[in-house]
């Protein structure tokens, strides 16, 4: 994606130098120039082609506000009714991410989001210890963590 991604701003900049134009339409159009050849050219690469990273990690981020926000919901009405009936606990969760920054990310997003926090990783790097502070069903949440943050952390590194 990298190598993608910095050989169309050399092309946008071989363009800028070609016309003779050092503005940012010159460099634009160059950019989209760049684009449009390695989109052509994709097949040589071996990796995809680097604006379906890019538009991965936009849907991430987006997911991870709409998480924020519906978690600060529940968060929210949990605090501020008159009976504690908050059921809080720990589970494992079991991940198929095989980097490491994968897990990091994957932690990361869970811890901030309220109400959970990653505690620990297996040594093996397979399974996640996460406290809840409201766990009505255990598989209801893994299969809620696996379909959200866990697919699109796939997405944006496969």
């Amino acid at each position: 994606m990298a190598f993608q991604l910095l050989l169309n701003i050399l092309i946008a900049f071989t363009w800028m130098f070609l016309t003779n134009s050092y503005d940012f339409a010159a460099f634009f159009a160059g950019y989209l120039v760049g684009l449009l050849m390695i989109f052509i050219l994709r097949r040589f690469f071996n990796h995809r082609f680097y604006l379906a990273n890019i538009y991965a990690v936009i849907k991430l981020i987006l997911l991870f506000i709409k998480e924020l926000i519906l978690s600060n919901f529940e968060i929210l009405k949990i605090v501020l009714k008159p009976k504690f009936d908050a059921k809080p606990g720990i589970f494992a969760l079991p991940i198929e991410l095989e980097e490491d920054w994968e897990i990091a990310v994957l932690s990361n997003l869970i811890t901030l989001t309220p109400g959970t926090l990653v505690i620990d990783v297996s040594d093996d790097k397979k399974t996640l210890y996460i406290h809840a502070m409201d766990v009505p069903d255990v598989n209801s949440s893994i299969n809620t963590i696996k379909n959200t943050f866990e697919k699109a952390i796939k997405e944006v590194s496969r």
